[in-house]
């Protein structure tokens, strides 16, 4: 196998006609990848982003098998197609909270999208909203309007990134709150298997999506979560400037970290996680 390309979490191999993705068990925050590991996090989120692959079998992805993998990448690692990836970040989000909210003190608006006044953090939207941002290859991804991913695919495929995401987005977050899971926002990854539109990358796990326990959800203020949201707010809380490199993260962090992501997968899917 050719180890063709390390991402923040993921590591991706050549191995004949099909790609290898690999999750580590790398964490990464605003874009810098921590030096610390969350031990089992990549079986974590490859188990669940399987589930949901299965979940949406109506929308065309990626997945050419989940066991057919070496020893080594066991529960970690698919096998997948490759495909020409589309250079936008496709974000939905259905509460207000994080860089949406920052935007929204600032602008009234999200991606350009005018929101109601007076809405505060984790506030439900009127409805979901597709939020886009750029792929940088180094650096921070930016917000882009839908207007801006027009220009760049045209119409036709800027619709289809949005319908499908929203589609994709609002049928999960039913499924996740009839299990107690708020789903606030998510992001999704899309390419071209020949002139098939195709989803790929991972699919609403605890590294792409913020998760809130549907109980506590609690609008004014931050809310608790099952995904790496917890060690945003622990590696912010250092004073840490968001620039690498990151800070180590302390065992105990490390170890509740793990049970979130844990607890979002037996939730979300009904199966106990060993």
């Amino acid at each position: 196998m050719k180890h063709v390309h390390a991402g923040k979490v993921r590591d991706l191999y050549e191995d004949g006609d099909t790609l290898l993705l690999v999750a580590s068990d790398r964490v990464s925050v605003y874009d810098v990848v921590l030096p610390t590991p969350i031990p089992g996090k990549g079986t974590l989120l490859t188990q669940l982003s399987n589930w949901w692959f299965d979940y949406f079998s109506d929308v065309p992805n990626h997945v050419v098998s989940a066991t057919d993998v070496p020893a080594e990448f066991a529960g970690r690692g698919i096998r997948v197609k490759p495909l020409k990836m589309i250079q936008v970040e496709c974000i939905a989000r259905g509460y207000l909270t994080g860089g949406g909210l920052k935007e929204y003190l600032s602008t009234g608006t999200v991606s350009g999208i005018a929101l109601p006044p007076g809405l505060r953090d984790g506030d439900k939207l009127p409805e979901p909203i597709f939020t886009p941002t750029s792929k940088a290859s180094v650096g921070h991804d930016e917000p882009i309007t839908f207007a801006d991913v027009v220009n760049q695919e045209g119409r036709e495929v800027a619709e289809k990134l949005r319908d499908t995401t929203l589609d994709i987005y609002l049928r999960g977050a039913e499924h996740a709150a009839a299990a107690g899971v708020v789903i606030a926002d998510t992001k999704f990854e899309f390419g071209w298997d020949g002139d098939i539109f195709t989803l790929g990358d991972e699919v609403l796990t605890s590294d792409s999506s913020r998760f809130w326990p549907a109980d506590q959800w609690e609008p004014g203020r931050t809310q608790p979560s099952f995904d790496k949201q917890f060690v945003r707010d622990w590696a912010t809380s250092t004073g840490w400037d968001k620039e690498p490199p990151g800070p180590e993260i302390p065992a105990d962090i490390v170890e509740v970290t793990r049970r979130k992501y844990a607890e979002a997968y037996e939730l979300i899917t009904g199966r106990a996680w060993n």
